[in-house]
């Protein structure tokens, strides 16, 4: 077989679907897909949509259906081979030469995956008899009962030196073929080749089809040096290009519109007998770019969730270091930082699926850990620290390989500095002293005489939380109604923005249907459109709600470099608004989980940093 299954896969996992066709079709996300005119059908409305997490497109108007390789097909009129290539050669995939040593080579995989799945069983089968007894113990003390070694065909590895190379042989099963499949040690000083898994449980590890390429040992004593080993690096298993459980969390991650991503195999599990299906974890190493792409094959923002201690946050610095140069529109992650102490499986055995749900949805966005990770560098108490993690930060965004997101991550990154937020402590500091930490009651009401941070009416007026638009978002609408000429330069930020309010959404979307279907918009026009749509009340109110000092933008002759700066400003300060929103439902419900210290600094930042946004935005109206 020229191209075969596994490779055709792995080229998949690299080339997200929206990426091929976002070439010759202009995509817009819509949920969990995205849309755009049909590339086969002239037409006005898109009807032809694409989902990355199933890895297909689909064409209403036309019927047409099929992945990356049918696109080019389709639009190219390339054959299936030369779209293979070209495809394999953008995602760096090696393609075998179609000669008689390639087909020989799919056949010796062929033979390699009928001698794991051979071991796999034999695993099992030793688990289930008398010499796992002291396995199926400490399997039953973590939480895994019978029903779960099943689902995840976990087995046992006996201590015997020539168990399995034996039972094996006995099944006609060369002893090349054992060692080439990374079940026995070899080598020239080795004379006896032996079972590399000895007196260890073994998790069985699955390729994209679920068929079982490798396995992950856990000792059961304490005295060996390696308390997890993993098959070495054979023809079928690279540990790097591979997820724990992925073909089992794939379909689930569809369903529940993220994927969890946390650090070992008993994790994994646990998470799964809680509820979530939607778990992987990565091989005994940190996350590499090809497991970020597989994790976000099947979902635009998975969840990293990391052991509460020193060597998880380690990790999820880690990640973002690999995360940021290959960071692709449209994904990015979050991170799910445990309690001190705890691990995922701590937390299952805690809390159960309750406790978990908190911990995700607290989940931080990747911009929110790159800050974190530079705050706790080190305090930034002088401007020559102030000037040294502001280069880092500056230093870490430029990574970024896309312009636009490089240039929204910029900002976002400005518009902290800009608030001097400090790093995270028990309490402020007050003539030279620090408070100490409280107690959750304790904690509530602050250090003594200081009130707890909430926010205003007013300030809940001016953020949109008392559901009337915003001044920011009215200042945005109006000021495009009122200078269309803007509107084309404006279109794919002004689409990608999240806006709070029912009627400045509906007016947005006259300004983009605007821009999509006509050249030129005119004032008159707009307002004609808005007038259609029943929306000329909701227009006044824009108008009515931005403030004074920013009335000049919805003037004639207004000066356009001082508006695009304007509206520049809003924008950047709109999206940093609208990720604060999030991060306070989080820090709201972490508080409510967890009463402590830590969750109310974070809550009490937050609140503060929305405070600082908006004291900052409106001193510049007020100029």
């Amino acid at each position: 077989m020229r191209f075969p299954p596994h490779l055709l896969d792995e080229i998949r996992a690299r080339l997200p679907v929206s990426t091929v066709v976002g070439r010759k079709v202009r995509l817009k996300k819509a949920g969990r897909e995205w849309k755009g005119l049909s590339p086969f059908n002239a037409e006005k409305t898109p009807s032809f949509y694409v989902n990355d997490q199933k890895g297909f497109y689909h064409c209403f108007s036309s019927g047409k259906h099929g992945d990356i390789f049918t696109f080019l097909m389709e639009t190219e009129g390339l054959s299936f081979p030369e779209a293979v290539e070209r495809l394999a050669a953008e995602a760096g995939v090696d393609l075998p030469k179609a000669s008689p040593e390639a087909a020989r080579q799919e056949a010796r995989a062929r033979g390699l995956h009928e001698v794991v799945e051979l071991a796999a069983a034999w695993f099992e089968a030793a688990l289930a008899g008398r010499a796992g007894r002291a396995a199926r113990d400490y399997l039953e003390r973590r939480g895994i009962d019978e029903e779960l070694r099943r689902t995840f065909r976990i087995g046992y590895a006996p201590p015997e030196r020539y168990g399995l190379r034996d039972h094996l042989a006995g099944q006609g099963v060369a002893a090349d073929a054992m060692a080439e499949a990374g079940l026995l040690v070899t080598g020239p000083e080795i004379a006896v080749p032996y079972d590399r898994f000895r007196d260890r449980v073994m998790f069985p590890i699955a390729d994209l089809r679920g068929r079982i390429v490798a396995f992950g040992g856990r000792a059961m004593s304490a005295d060996v040096p390696a308390k997890y080993l993993n098959s070495p690096e054979t023809p079928l298993f690279s540990k790097g290009r591979l997820l724990y459980n992925f073909h089992r969390a794939r379909p689930a991650a569809q369903e529940a519109g993220t994927l969890v991503a946390v650090e070992g195999y008993v994790d994994a599990i646990a998470l799964h007998s809680a509820g979530y299906a939607n778990v992987v974890a990565p091989l005994g190493t940190a996350l590499t770019e090809d497991q970020l792409a597989l994790l976000w094959r099947a979902a635009d923002e998975p969840i990293l969730c990391f052991d509460g201690d020193k060597a998880g946050r380690r990790a999820a610095y880690r990640a973002v270091d690999v995360a940021l140069p290959i960071l692709p529109p449209g994904k990015s992650l979050r991170f799910a930082l445990l309690p001190e102490g705890q691990d995922p499986d701590d937390l299952v055995r805690a809390g159960g699926r309750a406790a978990v749900a908190a911990a995700l949805d607290a989940a931080r966005p990747l911009a929110e850990i790159l800050w974190m990770r530079e705050a706790e560098a080190g305090p930034a108490d002088t401007p020559e620290r102030k000037a040294d993690q502001a280069r880092r930060l500056r230093e870490a965004v430029a990574q970024i390989r896309d312009e636009t997101l490089r240039r929204f991550y910029r900002d976002d990154i400005e518009t902290r500095l800009a608030a001097g937020r400090r790093r995270p402590e028990a309490w402020t500091r007050r003539d030279g002293g620090a408070w100490r930490g409280r107690s959750g009651a304790e904690a509530r009401g602050g250090p003594p005489g200081e009130r707890r941070l909430t926010i205003s009416p007013a300030l809940a007026s001016r953020l949109g939380l008392d559901g009337l638009s915003s001044p920011r978002e009215a200042l945005i609408v109006a000021a495009l109604f009122a200078q269309p000429h803007l509107l084309h330069a404006q279109a794919d930020a002004l689409a990608a923005l999240e806006i709070a309010e029912r009627d400045a959404r509906a007016l947005r979307d006259v300004l983009l249907d605007c821009a999509l279907h006509d050249d030129a918009c005119e004032e008159a026009v707009l307002t004609a459109r808005a007038e259609r749509a029943g929306l000329a009340p909701a227009l006044a109110r824009m108008r009515e709600r931005v403030r004074p000092g920013d009335r000049w933008a919805l003037e004639p002759g207004a000066d356009p470099l001082r508006l695009a700066e304007v509206l520049r400003q809003a924008f950047t300060l709109q999206r940093r608004s609208r990720t604060l929103h999030g991060e306070l439902r989080a820090a709201e419900r972490a508080l409510a989980a967890d009463d402590s210290d830590t969750n109310l600094v974070w809550l009490r930042e937050v609140q503060a940093e929305l405070q600082s946004i908006d004291g900052a935005e409106a001193e510049t109206g007020a100029t």
